[in-house]
């Protein structure tokens, strides 16, 4: 029987690459040496490893800022100036006049913001920039009238 030359070649290739992968690994453990900062410097490092090769960076942790408080400087107070009483907002009675039915749905969000649920439906709402900018809106659907007190 005549000995098979392929069981030699592979036992040959096998010690080839194992030989390369040791130096492969003493090559990474050089480098990883390499990139080794003094203790106390605050560095890190990261590996990361992508599909055909591990890469080792250096990542540095930012240094610490020491700050420095300054001693609070007094200010002479200021002469109050007559202040005005915020007088309490009027109120208004809306009353819904037509139907938010075949209207936009902003004007039938803005009925339901103001409180009209119903058409013929009443409510007393505070005269404020805010509730008047929403009865701008919808003035072609409610009518206001001032709220006697």
């Amino acid at each position: 029987m005549p000995k098979k030359s392929s069981d030699s070649s592979s036992k040959k290739t096998t010690k080839k690459s194992s030989e390369a992968t040791k130096s492969k690994v003493a090559k990474t453990a050089k480098a990883k040496a390499a990139t080794k900062a003094p203790k106390g410097v605050g560095t890190k490092t990261a590996t990361t490893k992508t599909s055909k090769k591990t890469v080792t960076k250096k990542v540095v942790a930012p240094k610490e800022v020491v700050a420095v408080k300054e001693a609070p400087v007094a200010k002479a107070p200021k002469p109050k100036a007559a202040t005005k009483k915020k007088s309490e907002p009027g109120k208004l009675r809306v009353t819904q006049v037509r139907s938010g039915i075949g209207h936009a749905r902003k004007y039938r969000r803005t009925l339901r913001a103001l409180g009209l649920k119903h058409h013929q439906q009443h409510v007393v709402v505070s005269d404020t920039p805010s509730m008047r900018g929403m009865l701008f809106k919808v003035r072609h659907l409610v009518q206001v009238a001032a709220e006697e007190a």
